[in-house]
């Protein structure tokens, strides 16, 4: 993408700002963010901020491109508030939306969730059966909802991206998420420092761990493309949390056992992986870092 003015929000966040500085090599690019989680430092400087909510009423939406990212971006952290959930998941990408497509702008791509495909490890089709059974997840269901309205009734080009675990480490954008931070970052991080992770259940878990310089590589190629509908951005692979954290310690030389607890809350996820044929046959996007290779790349800042 060139020459193009673009709004991200959730854009001083962990993928946001990964997308937006990598955009802002040539286009002129706004990040919006209400610093709920993100945060300016992960922002280049040829990225304009604007500190403010997707519900406000006079957003930066006269652009050519939103890449609608803000939300309550997990089942945690919904399930804390699951009023306020709703109101940044859904009444915030509707609002976003409808700003843009008044000011002429007809292409969109926001962030929805594989978490509604629930617990599966055989590869995870776009066209297979959903259901919500999380807060989080509903709000996510509901954005692709209402991004079938804008397409049809509006005509817009509005893609759903369906991430599975995106990382990239401490180092990266994500150590302002805390403990809603990528597992990978999390672990990596606690082993580097000599204490031990806790792994729910026996650590069998499997996930689909997806870098996310691949990820916003894929957000940028969707929007190049124009496509509709929902896409899955994964690797097709899965490994288990076990596997994971002997990773992490073949990267930083280190020999840090698990701790393994209970499961604390119903519905757990226990195992994800994509099945990433349709966004490849649209548009020739694969992923193109392996799990290893990201892992390494967690942990090298540790070996400085």
């Amino acid at each position: 993408m060139q020459g193009k003015r673009v709004l991200v929000t959730g854009g001083a966040g962990f993928i946001g700002s990964n997308l937006a500085n990598r955009l802002a090599a040539d286009n002129d690019v706004v990040a919006l963010d209400d610093l709920y989680l993100g945060t300016p430092e992960n922002l280049g400087d040829d990225v304009e901020f604007v500190e403010a909510s997707v519900l406000d009423g006079d957003l930066p939406a006269d652009v050519d491109v939103v890449f609608h990212l803000a939300a309550m971006s997990s089942r945690n952290m919904h399930e804390e508030d699951p009023a306020r959930g709703a109101r940044v998941n859904v009444e915030g990408f509707v609002n976003t939306v409808e700003q843009a497509r008044r000011t002429g702008c007809d292409r969109v791509v926001y962030a929805s969730t594989s978490s509604i495909y629930g617990s599966r490890t055989e590869p995870s089709p776009e066209e297979m059966d959903v259901e919500a059974r999380t807060g989080y997840e509903a709000s996510k269901l509901a954005r692709e909802q209402y991004a079938d309205y804008y397409r049809n009734h509006h005509g817009m080009d509005v893609a759903g991206l369906r991430f599975f675990s995106v990382y990239q480490g401490f180092a990266g954008a994500e150590e302002h998420k805390g403990e809603y931070a990528n597992t990978v970052a999390q672990f990596a991080d606690l082993i580097a420092n000599g204490t031990a992770p806790e792994l729910f259940g026996d650590g069998s878990q499997t996930r689909d761990f997806t870098h996310v310089e691949d990820v916003v590589r894929g957000i940028e190629t969707v929007a190049d493309h124009r496509l509709d509908g929902v896409y899955n951005l994964g690797t097709g692979e899965s490994y288990t949390f076990n596997e994971m954290v002997s990773m992490i310690n073949d990267a930083l030389g280190t020999d840090v056992d698990p701790e393994y607890v209970e499961t604390p809350f119903d519905g757990y996820v226990h195992d994800t992986k994509a099945d990433v044929s349709k966004v490849h046959e649209a548009t020739g996007w694969e992923p193109q870092i392996g799990f290893e290779e990201g892992v390494r790349r967690v942990c090298a800042p540790y070996l400085d």
